[in-house]
């Protein structure tokens, strides 16, 4: 189907790209490997390297012309595989790194950034396979450059699994303290969830679900700095018109998005999927999600109101969204990752914002506790409390929540750690002092709620 571009909207967008941080910030490539599944780990190494290399031979300079064609800047192109648990079912952990070392040669000779699905989903329990991978998790992200991580540890149909989240308390405590020399970056580039999407392109929760097609292009769209704007130059207008003026810009964004995305499905010869609308800041100034929450008349991002604030300002870019295109998918909102925020890191460092403060919003937004570092010394169980939280956030209201939270080995609250590019860096944030472990060791599976029976 042919879109038409009004001469205005051009003019718009160029506006947009020019003085409002406006951007692509993925075109990411989703391959099945399904059919590289075996039991012999020499060749599951090579058909994994050589399917995503020759799908993906194209993807970078794809982006780079469209990026030239269009004057939209595409800031990451980036591969999303299928669940790597589901491939090595008869692997052990150090076979689960050599796959992901594999994923990482096939993601540097493509040119990627990123590629995400070395990932498990363990919402109802764990198979031998998700038991290897997540083992494998701390040494495969601190060897590798460009692999990614998630772990699905619940969801609305089946409860929490409470092991599993213990778990991954310990595995991310383990991944920060591998790599405590580049401040846990290894921490960075894990993610766990509750109600993980199977189409979503944004970094690191990427994966490529099994009912997505053999090979799909979706698009992760961001223009905080244009919301926020937008918002700017109406100081005068209630709440009611601040969301319809939202909507509007929402609308404006997503649909250069789908132009993009249709193009790269052309070019790649690989379907379309869908536009994530993600207003995902950077730690550029001029980009930030807080920034439009102060815009909106709060003195600092976590002032009494912030929740409403969010709230109002999710719901109206998914509106202008759906509007704007019929395949609106993955995550599409607004996040709040600190480090990568520079509002929401000002926000800290001045005592607005608070761990619980942030919990709050994400019962609003589109993820979760994000990019948020925490003391070094923290226990396990304290921060599988945290992602049993979260994932209660999620499961009860029936929407996607996550935790990517960084302990900063030997850090203590108020000083910094540093990643650099888009990931930022974030002053260590306080914790409640207080155990959750004989809650936490309990173990077994939180049940599902009553809204679960929906059949």
């Amino acid at each position: 189907m042919k879109m038409h571009i009004a001469p205005h909207e051009i003019l718009q967008t160029i506006e947009m790209v020019e003085n409002e941080n406006l951007d692509i910030r993925t075109i990411t490539m989703g391959i099945s490997l399904l059919d590289c599944a075996g039991d012999d780990i020499r060749r599951v190494e090579q058909k994994i390297y050589d399917k995503i290399t020759q799908q993906a031979e194209h993807l970078v300079s794809v982006g780079e012309s469209l990026s030239a064609r269009y004057g939209i800047p595409i800031v990451n192109k980036r591969v999303s595989v299928t669940p790597i648990a589901l491939l090595g079912s008869s692997f052990n952990p150090e076979e689960m790194v050599r796959l992901a070392k594999a994923l990482d040669r096939a993601a540097e000779v493509v040119g990627i950034n990123f590629l995400g699905g070395f990932s498990a989903l363990v919402q109802k329990g764990l198979t031998k396979g998700d038991r290897a991978l997540i083992a494998a998790i701390p040494q495969a992200l601190a060897e590798t450059n460009r692999v990614c991580s998630s772990v699905n540890i619940g969801s609305t149909k089946t409860g929490i699994n409470m092991d599993a989240v213990l778990t991954m308390g310990e595995v991310i405590l383990e991944c920060a303290r591998r790599t405590a020399d580049q401040d846990g970056i290894a921490a960075a580039k894990l993610v766990v969830f509750c109600n993980a999407p199977e189409d979503n392109p944004f970094m690191a929760g990427s994966f490529h679900g099994v009912g997505e097609p053999e090979t799909v292009i979706n698009v992760g769209v961001s223009g905080p700095g244009v919301v926020a704007h937008a918002v700017k130059k109406s100081p005068d207008a209630d709440l009611g018109e601040i969301a319809n003026l939202i909507k509007r810009t929402a609308f404006k964004i997503t649909r250069m998005g789908e132009l993009i995305g249709r193009e790269a499905s052309k070019a790649l010869n690989v379907p379309f999927g869908i536009v994530d609308l993600s207003l995902a800041p950077t730690p550029a100034v001029g980009d930030s999600v807080a920034e439009i929450l102060e815009n909106m008349g709060l003195e600092r991002c976590g002032a009494h109101g912030t929740t409403a604030a969010l709230a109002l300002l999710n719901d109206a870019v998914k509106k202008g969204g759906a509007m704007a295109s019929s395949h609106v998918g993955g995550l599409s909102g607004a996040f709040i990752p600190v480090s990568e925020d520079a509002g929401m890191i000002r926000a800290v460092e001045e005592g607005a914002l608070s761990i619980e403060k942030l919990e709050a919003m994400t019962c609003v937004c589109s993820v979760g506790l994000d990019m948020i570092a925490i003391p070094g010394d923290v226990e396990p169980e304290t921060i599988a409390g945290i992602i049993a939280d979260e994932a209660a956030i999620g499961m009860i209201n029936k929407k996607t929540t996550a935790v990517r939270v960084i302990p900063a080995i030997g850090k203590k609250v108020g000083e910094r750690v540093e990643f650099g590019g888009l990931l930022g860096g974030a002053p260590v944030i306080k914790l409640n002092p207080f155990s959750s472990r004989e809650f936490i060791r309990r173990g077994g599976r939180i049940p599902a709620p009553i809204t679960s029976l929906s059949n």
